[in-house]
């Protein structure tokens, strides 16, 4: 029976706690209000909502790729790095999360533009421009989805130490083998977290990509700018907006809940 530690809670923070509640509940409540339940399936389904959202899955899957390629490295990079190194990297790290998805759009726009040293790098080397192009909904994706995994792993491999590391490699492995059987396998709660998040926010992506890569059906519309057209009178309906939206809130939950199964510690 669990000890009653004669802690309350003080009596003025109820108010204020039930507002910001419902501040976060009623919105979504308000949405499920607006579906269209009789036609919704047939809103969900619809030709440009199902492009709309294989486009999503698909980019989302390319983008969560890359971010694992080059985001696992990067933690661990930052996890074995020293006390100033590592908050510099962190601090660098983290600018996506509060910067305005919009400026991301516009910095890559910049940055891959056909202008752009890189941009005619790419376009002399392989006759691709980037900008408003499928690759370009990856790209963008991955800028502001990478974060998540990166801190993700890091934090995982924090906590994981690096005592079997050294024990494993004082017995003879190598570097890899101590990779792939020690630090990899201690960091895969944090890894399978970070994955779920990242494909969860590269979903999500609305600002960036609707800079960086445009709004073009099969192209790059993706979900939330098939939305995003719908409230503004062009493309699918209001009701078609409505039920891409609640799907987007069932992967919200989903993510939530799988991440909760995969953290360390959680209750089976």
């Amino acid at each position: 029976m669990a000890r009653d530690t004669g802690l309350r809670v003080p009596a003025f923070t109820l108010a204020p706690a039930v507002l910001g509640l419902a501040l976060l509940i009623l919105p979504l409540l308000a949405l499920l209000g607006r579906a269209s339940w009789s036609t919704l399936w047939a809103d969900a389904t619809s030709e440009q909502a199902v492009a709309a959202l294989w486009l999503s899955v698909r980019t989302g899957v390319a983008a969560t790729a890359l971010c694992v390629v080059l985001g696992v490295p990067l933690a661990l990079v930052i996890a074995r790095s020293g006390p100033k190194a590592a908050q510099l990297l962190r601090a660098l790290i983290a600018v996506p999360l509060v910067l305005p998805p919009m400026v991301g759009g516009v910095a890559l726009l910049f940055l891959f533009g056909r202008t752009s040293p890189i941009g005619q790098l790419i376009d002399a080397l392989w006759g691709i421009t980037l900008p408003f192009s499928t690759a370009a909904v990856v790209i963008a994706q991955s800028f502001v989805a990478l974060p998540f995994l990166v801190l993700s792993v890091e934090g995982s491999l924090r906590a994981a130490g690096t005592g079997y590391e050294q024990a494993a490699a004082t017995l003879g492995a190598g570097r890899w083998m101590v990779l792939t059987r020690i630090t990899l396998p201690l960091a895969a709660p944090g890894l399978v977290a970070g994955v779920i998040l990242c494909f969860a926010r590269a979903i999500g992506e609305f600002g960036a990509t609707a800079l960086f890569a445009g709004n073009a059906p099969g192209v790059t519309q993706t979900m939330p700018l098939a939305i995003y057209t719908a409230f503004n009178g062009a493309g699918t309906g209001r009701d078609t907006a409505v039920a891409l939206s609640l799907l987007l809130l069932a992967t919200a939950v989903l993510v939530l809940l799988c991440v909760r199964a995969w953290r360390p510690g959680a209750v089976k």
